[in-house]
Order: C-alpha cells, then structure tokens, then sequence
C-alpha cells in the first residue's frame, strides 16, 4: 500500500447503474475554444455523453453543477469516443462517436450567455456511417501521409477493418487467422496499424499493404481470392506475447523515442517500429489500464499505469518513480490540462467515478491511541485464573460423556411390498434435543436412491432402492448430523430380491465351485423362504436364480454329502449368490442354536477363469487408450468434419462404457476370489479387509489410476513384508516409484498366483513390518515341522 495519496482536484459520480470502459473516455478542446485548456469527454455503454470543463469549487462551497457543459442521451451504446480533425472542409476538432452499428461525428459549438445561467453548448451531427458490421474499436490518424485530416479505421467483432476517409467509406479488409478482435492502434511514423490477435502475438499491417490487397464482402470471399488471384494479405512484422494483451498504445510525444507499447496480463512490453523489444517490464500485479506520455528526460518515456489495487504507478522506462493511492480501479487514464493547473490525471472507473487528482505528499497522519497503564491486580488474575481453569476441566469432562454415550440411535428394516417395490425405513430415537439433523443415505453403484439426503423433521423417514446397473455390491446407509462434527453409522444389507428372481434349474454350467459344510444338508427352500415360492419345482436340492442382467445362477445341494455346488455361464455373477449363500446359512445354523458350524472351500482356486475377466478388463482399458490417441493424432494433423469428430466422440463413449462395465465384472470377480480365499484358509475377518483393500483398492478405474498397477503395487508390498519366505527375503526398503499402467498383465498374474501360494502354505496377513512366521504342526513322537516340510515329504 502507498504512503500518500493522489489529491483530489476534482471528481464526479456519472449516473447510476452505467458502464463504462477504456475507450469511453479523452481529453482535448473539443469546442475549438482556443484557450488551450481541455475538456473532458465521456461516453456510457447506456448511451449516455457528457461533456466536463471541470474546475475546483472554493474551499466553502460545493463541486459547481456547471462544470459539466453538455448531456445528450443517444439510442445506442457508445462504444468509444475521439477528437480529430474528421472533416473534410474543417481543420477544426471534431468528436467522432463509435456506436455497434453507427459511426457518427459531431460538432461541439458554445454559446456565451447574456444571463446568469452561463454559457450554452450545442452537440450538431457533421455525417454519420451505417456499419454493416458490428463494430469492436477503432484508430485515427493521417492514414497515407495526409496531411491537416484524420481517417478512421474501425475494427468490427469478425476480424474486418473499415476505412473512412471522412465523409466517404474507402474499404474493407479481413485480418488473416482472425479468432477475436484485440486492441487497434496507428503508428503515424510507419503508417502502419498495430494489433494483437487471439493468437497472443503483435500483429503490424502497413496502410499501403492494406490499401492494394483484395477486396471482399466475406471472409470465405476474402480466403478464396488470395488463393487464386490480387494480393495476400500479410503482416509487415510480429512478435509472440504469450499473454493477452489489454492496450496498445503509440505515443506521438517525443521524435527522438519512437516506441510502441503493449500492455499485457502480467508485462508490459515496449517495441521499436520494427517489431523489436526494446524492454520488457515484468508486473508483479494485475493492471487495468495505462498510458505513455512525454518525458523531460531525452530518450525516455513516462508511463502512467493503474492497476485492480486502487494503485496510480507512474514509471519512467522500466523505473518506477511514484506511487499514489486512489479510490476506485480505473478502466482509463488520461492527461489534461485546465485552466488553474497543467498535467492533471483523469482516470474514469468501470461504474462511473470520473476523478481529476494530482500527486502530492498527502500522508496520513492517524496515530494509535495511548493505552490506559493501570497497576496488575496478581490475586485477582490468580482467582481468574483458577475458574477458567475449572470450566475448561469441566467442558472436557462432559464433552468425553458425550462422546462415549451416542446422542442419536437409530435402526433401519427392509420392507417390501407386493408391487416388488423395496422400501428401507429408518427409525431414529434421540436422547436429547437436536437441531436439524441430517441424513445421508450412500449405496454403491450400479445401486441408486430415490432421494439421497434428508432433514429429519418427523422421527420416521422412508426411501425406496433402485437398479441402475447390472451388479449389486456392498450397501450402507449412514447418518450425519450438522453442527458439531458427530457421526452416527447403521449398515445393513439389501435383499437379493432386488437384483434376481426365482428361476428353474439346470444342471450343466460352464463355471462351477463347491462350497463344503460341517453339517448335514439342509433344505435350500428352508434357507431361501423368498425364491421357493415361485419356483416350478418343488425339489430341495436345486434352486434357480435369475439375475436381472438375464444369466442364470443355480446352487445344487448334495444328498449325501455336505457340499453345495454353485454353477453359471458366467464366472463374475456367481459371487453374489455365494456369498448371499454363505451368509444365509450362519444365520440359519444360528438360530438353530449350532455354534461351531464353519464353511469351507477346498479348492482349487479358480484362477485361470479370474484370469479371463483380468485380461478382459485390461484389453477394454486399452482399446480406449488407442482410440483417444487415434482421435488426438487426426484431430492436430487433419481438419475433420463435424460428423466425424461426432464419429470419433461416439466411438470414445462406447469404449468408455464398455471399459465401465468389463471393470464392474472384474470386481464382482474379485469379490469372488476374496471370499474363496477367506474360505479355503479360514481368514479372519482383519485379514479379510487386508486382502479386500489389496484386491479391490479402486472405487472406479481412471486413467490416471487404473485396477492392474495399483493391485500389482499392493501385492508386491504384501509379499515383500507379510508374506515373505523368511526374515532374509524381507525387503528392508521398499520403494514407492511412480506407478505405470503395464504393457500386458504377466507380472500382475504372477504375483496374483503367487500370493495365493503363500496364503496356501500358511502365510497370514498382518499390516505390521514383521517377517512371515511359517505355520508348524506338531507330530506325536516328532519335533515340530513345518507345513513347507511336511509338503516336500510327500505327507500334504
């Protein structure tokens, strides 16, 4: 922030809701008074011209309403405003008003009063120009080396740039690779117009170059005619920015210094007539306008230069010389002279503030205020002391009461009705008064909600699942509460009424796995009351379940073993009839009041086919890689048409799709293998979640983050800690490089294979840095062996 101040000489406020920006505002005698003093000139995007003498009020009376001279409210925005000799049979100023469609010029005459009320001006319209094109800025000056008129050459929205010579309308010519229109500037050394394009570099045109190109109406008119006959249309020089520029500006002050600056986002650049960089000015803030003026020192410029922290730098060259502080941000900055003092600055914000300061040393002079020195009571700060003390002791022992005791409980039931609607309903009971609480209810897809957070304002609230996808995963519901950060949980399962349907049995499957018991068999229709009913057979030993997707799962119960046979057409969909299988029969032997019944798989696990699904999903994931790579390559190196980028598009989405559900059946794949892992060796249920978050540690596959690395990633740390041979092979360091999506998925497969062999010979699964103990089993009348010695003698 700057120590002073720019002091006000004098300011305005210009109506209200108005816009304004750079081109709406210049100085100069646009009344042709002859007293070499200059009036203001402001124009509105709301149509709004004013015209200011302005001149400071005594220090006891107000700001003069008769500084401003004219009020004149037009149809059209105005865009921008010039003085210039724009007349043909007048060397005197006009002002030349830049509407979207209209190019109109005026002249300001004043009338002496004879009365009280002052002097009278008069806004007379000389010609104006009907545009056929939106107009964005425009440049005058003695185009072509006149001399004692001004052109006009106005730059509308599609790249075009209209000459007027006065009266008359000269030509039009199209800018080459136009995109979007920037700041138009005319260099009277050179004759040659400076502008920079959308390509963010520094264009220059000769007036002469542009003079003789072709002509066109149109731009594909003004493309095609270059390629068959007349003149290209070229650029004298350029010079790449690498920033959009806000300005450029010309400065005619000074003969001996002729430079063209360019003021940018984050630099202001200063060029010869020639294209070269004279100094480069890097900004270490955001700038909003500014202008170069004569200096007093030879060969040197002046810049004044405004920026979005109310801040008026002024610099000279690459020095900055002052810093002064002022009240609004500016969209344009002029210098002016008046009658009582010379070389004021005007600025004029985006909401109208018109402000004429100048710089001075106007510091502020506040100084904080003495504070009251009193004598420091100890006892009393001792007895203050003690109580916050006891409260602090007190909030945390009631805030560890709270904590341990849940102020919500709530419990949620499935109830599903005749219309195979499932409805889950949650009740809450609270403890003590809560305000607003909220819940959330998160499924995992393809599963959706109908309604997906709620705030309780009645104790009972009722959502209905739906079916969004083609597999069923794992279901939670949870319960937030606003306020302070307190969290209450219930999970519970979906039935599996909602993903399948009773259907009837066949007997030969492509994929099948046996699942062993400790028990008798049991009646399948005990265990599964809700697919019985509607079954066409009324047999104990088989059932049917038809999943929505429409494959078919079938569990075969044998009559004189303890097994179950669980068989389909499709590997990934058996998993959710299994572990819905599993599931059922703990509660079923529970109720029974059994308490060591166990489920187990002997094996073996069923790799090869896993295998199938990893292969499948890896192909999908690369088919996409190489259809984007097709599309980026074709799309830099040809000019397709829009029906083949919508070719190309579409082709990318069902990839992508198909990626999206080939990923979906990997997971219900791996759901799979993890439960007949946890079942052939009897995994705990931490270890369960050890091998869960290493197999499944993606909620979705990305490209910058795919299944194959991250899984091979995590089995390689598991089996270079846990699940190494021996306290020797234990990696000391393990290194975290950067992970790469894989060429093929051999290595992913070897270390898949191999974690299931080392969980086969006894290993287990610990998230501690310990070496593997190997398991050992105890001989009568023999030392203890371990399970590797007693596989290598041939009695495993």
């Amino acid at each position: 922030m700057s120590l002073f101040k720019a002091r006000d000489w004098w300011a305005s406020v210009l109506g209200e809701g108005e816009e304004f920006d750079q081109g709406c505002l210049c100085v100069g005698d646009v009344d042709n008074s002859g007293s070499g003093y200059d009036k203001i000139v402001v124009g509105s995007f709301m149509g709004m011209l004013r015209i200011f003498s302005p001149h400071p009020a005594k220090p006891e009376e107000q700001m003069e309403a008769d500084a401003q001279l004219l009020e004149v409210q037009f149809p059209d925005p105005i865009i921008q405003v010039e003085m210039g000799k724009f007349v043909s049979c007048s060397e005197l100023l006009h002002l030349a008003v830049l509407h979207p469609r209209k190019l109109s010029v005026y002249a300001v005459s004043g009338t002496a009063g004879n009365v009280e009320h002052g002097d009278q001006y008069q806004l007379r319209l000389v010609y104006e120009h009907n545009l056929q094109r939106t107009a964005c800025n425009m440049t005058y000056g003695p185009f072509g080396g006149v001399t004692g008129h001004h052109f006009v050459c106005i730059q509308s929205m599609d790249g075009m740039l209209m000459f007027f010579e006065q009266e008359t309308y000269a030509f039009g010519r199209f800018l080459p690779g136009f995109l979007l229109p920037g700041p138009l500037s005319y260099c009277i050394r050179t004759d040659s117009f400076i502008t920079v394009s959308s390509t963010r570099q520094v264009e220059c045109y000769r007036y002469e170059t542009l003079a003789v190109a072709t002509d066109a109406d149109t731009r594909q008119d003004s493309d095609q005619q270059s390629k068959s006959s007349g003149k290209r249309l070229t650029a004298d020089w350029t010079l790449v920015l690498g920033e959009e520029a806000l300005d450029v500006c010309v400065p005619h002050t000074s003969s001996a210094m002729s430079s063209i600056f360019v003021l940018g986002e984050r630099n202001l650049f200063c060029l010869k007539d020639n294209g070269q960089i004279r100094f480069m000015k890097k900004l270490e803030f955001n700038p909003s306008c500014f202008l170069p003026y004569g200096s007093v020192s030879e060969g040197s410029t002046n810049i004044l230069m405004c920026n979005h922290n109310n801040m008026l730098l002024v610099y000279q060259d690459v020095t900055l010389k002052w810093v002064a502080q002022l009240s609004c941000v500016p969209v344009a900055v002029r210098v002016a002279n008046f009658q009582e003092l010379k070389g004021l600055v005007v600025t004029l914000s985006s909401d109208g503030h018109l402000q004429c300061s100048y710089m001075g040393t106007d510091p502020s002079f506040f100084t904080a205020p003495k504070v009251d020195a009193r004598e420091v009571n100890y006892d009393e700060v001792d007895t203050e002391m003690k109580m916050l003390q006891k409260v602090i002791r007190g909030a945390t022992k009631t805030q560890g009461i709270t904590q341990r005791k849940p102020v919500v409980l709530f419990n949620a039931e499935v109830i599903q009705c005749p219309e195979c609607v499932l409805y889950s309903q949650v009740k809450i009971k609270s403890r003590s008064a809560v305000q607003s609480p909220k819940m959330t209810v998160c499924v995992q897809p393809p599963l959706a909600v109908t309604q997906d957070q709620f705030v309780l304002d009645s104790m009972g609230m009722a959502f209905s699942v739906c079916l969004s996808g083609s597999c069923l995963y794992l279901n939670d519901l949870s319960l937030c509460l606003s306020g302070i950060p307190r969290v209450s949980q219930c999970k519970f399962n979906l039935p599996l009424r909602l993903v399948c349907y009773p259907s009837s049995a066949i007997k030969n499957a492509k994929y099948k796995i046996t699942v062993d018991t400790n028990k008798p068999p049991v009646n399948l229709n005990e265990v599964f009351p809700d697919f019985s009913e509607k079954s066409e057979n009324n047999e104990s030993s088989a059932l049917g379940f038809q999943l929505i997707t429409g494959s078919r799962v079938i569990v075969l119960a044998s009559k004189t073993s303890q097994r179950y046979r669980i068989q389909s057409e499709s590997f990934e969909d058996i998993w959710l009839v299994a572990k819905e299988l599993v599931q059922r029969f703990d509660q079923h032997f529970a109720s029974l009041g059994v308490k060591d019944f166990r489920n187990s798989f002997t094996g073996p696990i069923p790799l090869p086919e896993y295998f199938e699904t990893v292969d499948h999903h890896f192909e999908s994931k690369k088919a996409l890689k190489d259809i984007c790579a097709v599309s980026l390559r074709l799309s830099l190196s040809v000019c397709l048409s829009l029906y083949q980028v919508i070719a190309l598009a579409d082709a990318a989405e069902d990839n992508r799709e198909r990626l999206i559900q080939a990923f979906t059946r990997l997971q219900s794949a791996t759901h799979l293998l993890i439960l007949l892992l946890s079942l052939w060796q009897g995994l705990g249920s931490e270890q369960t979640a050890i091998l869960e978050a290493t197999l499944l540690p993606l909620l979705q596959d990305t490209p910058q983050l795919g299944w194959e690395e991250s899984v091979d990633a995590a089995i390689s740390h598991l089996l270079k800690t846990c699940l190494s041979r021996s306290p020797k092979d234990q990696a000391i360091s393990l290194s975290t490089g950067p992970l790469t999506i894989p060429k093929d998925t051999s290595r992913l497969k070897k270390h898949i294979t191999l974690l299931c062999d080392r969980l086969g010979k006894g290993g287990r699964l610990s998230l501690t840095s310990e070496a593997n103990v190997p398991t050992t089993v105890m001989m009568p009348g023999q030392k203890y062996l371990t399970l590797e010695a007693f596989m290598q003698r041939g009695v495993i």
